[in-house]
């Protein structure tokens, strides 16, 4: 009797506040509900975006940082990391100069620079990529490169009225590259074209910026957002802070292939643009470029492949027979791509290309000021000064070589890369990660941990890269392999067998950093351990 009458004074109670207070309510209620609505609708968008387990995970750590003396603990435990990863750097910068000499040096520099040099690791046969330029018969590639480059050091295309040799240089290793890529059969809507950038991440950046701006002209976006598969490279995740556009993340399918599907689903009204990639940095496999293409057009979008790795590969490597699948502008739908020359097209490090199917598009890609007191300036690229002598050394090194020359180095490193395939296969205790087109090759392990295999394999000289999703290793082959991809195979082989019979970190490795980075679930954490690394490497 009790409860019933205090639940009656409290409803008396509340009819006569609402009956004291109605027109306040009556203003009020719909605010509040907006209010509600919108507090539902960031928390429902934060959870599709990012999936239930990472935001509660995010919630949960946001809590506990509230805790006094939490945050100094994190702090302090992040630190050993960063030191752990920074041993041994902190020493070497002690005798760094900090300031000029008071008298110039004069030659001797050069004996300097000699001697820095030897200081060096051993790269020679031993790294991932890196060094694309391999054997003694190369050598005379790298003086012809390095002459070319010499001799116009002192050019720069941005001043076109007076450096006409490097304008014209590139413009012809833009137009030989698409030539490569599709370029000889007519784009629809215009003259496939393009710019000669400082790396395949300006290249990416100026697509996607480009990309941005046109379909702000075409369609009106103001809020854009580009989807990419997880396998893509994080220079679109540069481009998407950069340029202010939300990144949009999907999974890959079984393959390891941007997932076509997913892509779909994830596509609306302020899409700019999707990506794919011939072949993807991390497993060396090349995304459904067709499938992505149809999927571009039919929701008009635009289409990026990032072709840093192959772009002068594949084509070379479709002419020897290898079952490659389309990838390039032949497909429709393919708005821009992106290929390094200074990769395997062994080119003088600094030097790739930016492509687009027409021109319409590339305007967008450049920076043209009128109202500056320094007069009119246009310029094509991020940088305004570009090196000439990059863009010299490239055109030395493409015309050097020709179809023939690319041809031959094409069919070594295809012919070494499904040895180590093959090699990989035979060692029990390893798996190749999915099923590589191109001339990288991911491996992991069920039975033991990549990680410490890694770090044997560092001992031993060899400088892989270390993945993740899933924890695994790449290589990725160049000429430099030709010759020691026995040495290769017998030295993983041999640490297999070491982390599998003494299993746990190595002295001085860095497998329990990778390890738990991987295993962390709070990725801020991790993201704030990266940035600490790089602050105090730089």
């Amino acid at each position: 009797m009790e409860i019933f009458s205090l639940l009656t004074h409290f409803r008396t109670s509340t009819n006569s506040f609402f009956s004291q207070y109605e027109p306040l309510v009556l203003i009020l209620a719909p605010i509040f509900s907006l209010f509600i609505a919108r507090f539902l609708h960031s928390i429902l968008t934060v959870v599709l975006e990012n999936g239930i387990k990472s935001t509660l995970i995010a919630s949960f750590m946001y809590m506990i940082k509230l805790i006094p003396g939490v945050n100094r603990y994190l702090d302090a435990e992040k630190q050993k990391v960063v030191d752990k990863l920074q041993s041994g750097n902190k020493s070497k910068r002690d005798g760094w100069r900090t300031e000029l000499p008071a008298s110039g040096l004069g030659s001797r520099v050069i004996e300097m620079m000699k001697e820095e040099k030897r200081k060096d690791v051993a790269w020679q046969g031993k790294c991932s990529g890196t060094v694309y330029i391999g054997g003694t018969e190369f050598e005379g590639h790298f003086s012809l490169i390095n002459e070319a480059c010499s001799m116009f050091a002192h050019t720069n295309p941005l001043h076109l009225d007076v450096f006409q040799s490097v304008v014209h240089y590139e413009a012809e290793v833009v137009a030989m590259t698409a030539a490569l890529l599709g370029g000889k059969e007519k784009a629809s809507g215009g003259q496939i074209c393009g710019n000669m950038t400082s790396g395949g991440t300006e290249s990416i950046v100026l697509a996607v910026k480009s990309s941005r701006d046109y379909m702000k002209t075409k369609k009106g976006i103001k809020n854009p957002e580009m989807i990419i598969p997880l396998s893509a490279h994080s220079a679109y995740d540069k481009a998407a802070q950069y340029f202010n556009i939300k990144l949009r993340r999907v999974p890959v399918n079984s393959e390891f292939q941007a997932d076509v599907r997913a892509i779909r689903r994830s596509i609306n009204k302020n899409t700019i643009l999707i990506v794919g990639s011939a072949p993807g940095y991390p497993h060396g496999i090349i995304d459904p470029i067709t499938e992505l293409g149809q999927l571009a057009m039919s929701f008009g979008v635009c289409l990026h492949v990032d072709l840093c790795l192959g772009g002068f590969v594949l084509p070379f490597a479709r002419k020897l027979g290898y079952p490659i699948p389309p990838f390039d502008f032949s497909v429709q739908g393919v708005t821009s791509i992106s290929v390094d020359v200074h990769k395997y097209g062994l080119a003088p490090k600094g030097t790739s290309v930016v492509l687009y199917r027409n021109h319409e598009i590339r305007k967008h890609q450049f920076v043209a000021v009128t109202e500056w007191s320094g007069g009119l300036y246009v310029s094509p690229t991020i940088a305004g000064s570009r090196p000439g002598g990059l863009i010299a050394g490239a055109w030395a090194a493409m015309m050097s070589l020709g179809e023939e020359g690319y041809l031959e180095n094409t069919r070594q490193i295809m012919e070494v890369s499904k040895k180590i395939q093959e090699g990989i296969k035979g060692i029990p205790e390893l798996f190749v990660v999915g099923r590589p087109d191109m001339t990288i090759v991911a491996f992991a392990s069920n039975i033991v941990d990549i990680f410490e295999v890694n770090d044997l394999m560092s001992s031993k000289g060899w400088h892989l890269n270390a993945l993740q999703r899933p924890n695994s290793l790449h290589i990725c082959v160049t000429l430099q392999h030709v010759s020691v991809v026995d040495d290769f195979l017998k030295d993983l082989q041999e640490s297999v067998q070491k982390v599998k019979e003494n299993p746990g970190p190595i002295s001085g490795g860095l497998a329990p950093i990778y390890g738990a980075a991987g295993r962390m679930p709070d990725r801020v954490m991790v993201q704030e351990l990266l940035v600490n690394f790089m602050d105090g490497t730089c």
